[in-house]
């Protein structure tokens, strides 16, 4: 019975591992996190670069490690402090479970990361991929670290038209990678090496949405998809649903010492317990005309109790999340603070919102704003 790790020609997978690998070694990217692969900046960096790009990542990172330069560190961090430091690197719940690992990693590991892909799994926000990366890159254990790179490539190299956003494609494909590392990677640096291997070909040449770059690709002669000219038709993506709209009317109120009012998300739910710019939901922008949103922001004020003065339509925003859209609709409105004032809201200067305060990145239009009235 043939091996089943194969492909076209009855080429056994494991073959590839010696092409990719010399390729890795001799044109892999310097990046900050490869030059000190600990664990620790293994962790940091992919929780990072999930959803994110490389070079928006880049100053994060410093920024991070200045910081919180080790697992104590990170988990002394307050709850603001932490969201700050991650401000506009947007899907904070990241954020979250890195503070909440820091803290179990001190209490359970002696602020270490655990060198076992099960005790990694087991640790708030580290799914398979992270756990993968982290055991395979810093602690060269034979795991795979399945991401869309890496299974846009194991289905181009296979001609694998299955639907690359169903469980079972991907929970097949890390079980041939797990056989793989199994079998090739056997002597120290394989496995690291292995699996920034697989994560660089799928950044820099098996590209996403566009023809890859096959005639720089080390593996092009053992490509089915490459063989069937059908590598821009692989992955196959089942269609997305359509994005949910959600209109709001966001108010930038300002008081008579110059401060803005924000208030705290709940914790549950988007964008949970972080701060945000107060505002009001709206049905559809084309229901409300300029004079009903300034009555619904004054209303706003009376009920929080705000003295509201004149107001000033601002320009509208919009914001993409993975399955929602809002909707902006903006205005400025100039407020006196009174005994009745609502605790819920909290006005800080433009200085603290600046350096102490984080908002999401779905209000950074009207945040510049307020940057700019200072």
């Amino acid at each position: 019975m043939k091996d089943a790790l194969t492909l076209s020609r009855g080429l056994p997978l494991e073959e590839l591992f010696v092409p990719l690998s010399s390729w890795y070694r001799e044109n892999a990217r310097p990046l900050p996190w490869r030059e000190n692969a600990t664990p620790y900046h293994v962790w940091l960096s992919e929780v990072m670069l999930q959803q994110t790009r490389i070079e928006a990542v880049r100053p994060y990172y410093a920024r991070f490690l200045a910081a919180a330069p080790d697992i104590p560190a990170l988990a002394a961090l307050s709850d603001d402090r932490l969201m700050k430091l991650w401000e506009g690197l947007g899907y904070y719940s990241r954020a979250r479970n890195l503070g909440r690992t820091a803290i179990v990693l001190c209490e359970q590991y002696g602020a270490q990361m655990p060198r076992d892909y099960a005790a990694l799994r087991a640790l708030p926000g580290i799914g398979e991929y992270t756990a993968g990366a982290i055991a395979s890159i810093a602690f060269d254990l034979p795991t795979p670290a399945v991401d869309g790179n890496v299974l846009r490539v194991v289905c181009r190299l296979t001609a694998d038209r299955s639907d690359v956003l169903a469980p079972a494609t991907k929970k097949r494909i890390t079980a041939r990678l797990f056989a793989l590392y199994e079998k090739c990677c056997r002597q120290a640096g394989d496995a690291a090496t292995l699996t920034q291997a697989l994560m660089e070909l799928g950044e820099v040449l098996c590209l996403p949405n566009r023809a890859p770059l096959c005639d720089a690709c080390p593996l092009a002669p053992l490509c089915r998809a490459r063989e069937e000219k059908c590598q821009t038709e692989i992955p196959f993506r089942s269609p997305k649903k359509a994005r949910k709209e959600s209109h709001k009317l966001v108010l930038l109120l300002r008081d008579d010492k110059g401060r803005y009012a924000i208030r705290r998300r709940p914790e549950d739910g988007l964008l949970g317990g972080l701060w945000e710019l107060p505002h009001i939901d709206l049905p559809t922008p084309s229901t409300e005309d300029g004079d009903a949103l300034d009555r619904l922001a004054r209303e706003f004020c009376r009920e929080n109790g705000l003295l509201a003065a004149e107001s000033t339509t601002l320009p509208p925003s919009k914001h993409i999340f993975t399955h929602l859209t809002w909707q902006m609709q903006g205005c400025y409105i100039n407020v006196t603070q009174t005994e009745h004032t609502s605790r819920e809201l909290l006005f800080v200067s433009p200085e603290e919102l600046r350096t102490q305060y984080a908002l999401p990145t779905a209000f950074a239009a009207y945040r510049r704003i307020i940057v700019a009235k200072t």
